[in-house]
């Protein structure tokens, strides 16, 4: 792997947890988890309109209206409800038990996807695996109901 991506990767879990800390403490200075969330996705597309128009002009905006379908809200449906979780989790488990839960469940059902679309499975590329899910899954098990 790349070195650069590697530090993509490690910079993106870094913000994550820092995107997760600032959202808690927003929630809890207002009504409701929807703040948040609203703010988040404001300062976003803000963001990404202002990349967007720097990057394609005027013609970016047009694209999207030309080549926009239905399905494509699904990302930012299931991006927000991904948010949405992530802030519930550190409000109510803390951060490292709600990532340990976020990464097991992405990684599983990643793999469910990846073992679904392969064209040769070996017994003993399938038994790896599964014992490195089972190691992680009882991390996370560790993880979440550590001892105070």
């Amino acid at each position: 792997m790349p070195g650069f991506v590697l530090g993509l990767l490690i910079a993106a879990g870094a913000t994550l947890v820092a995107q997760n800390l600032v959202m808690t403490k927003i929630t809890s200075a207002t009504s409701s988890v929807l703040a948040a969330l609203m703010m988040n996705s404001a300062v976003g597309l803000a963001l990404l309109s202002a990349l967007m128009m720097w990057h394609a002009g005027i013609g970016g905006v047009g694209e999207i209206a030309k080549t926009f379908r239905p399905w494509f809200l699904i990302p930012g449906l299931l991006g927000t409800f991904f948010v949405f979780a992530s802030i519930s989790g550190y409000q109510y488990l803390g951060a490292a038990p709600t990532i340990a839960i976020l990464v097991a469940s992405q990684l599983l059902f990643g793999l469910a996807w990846d073992i679904s679309r392969a064209d040769d499975l070996s017994l003993q590329g399938l038994m790896t695996v599964a014992v490195g899910a089972g190691f992680l899954v009882c991390g996370v098990v560790i993880i979440v109901w550590r001892a105070p």
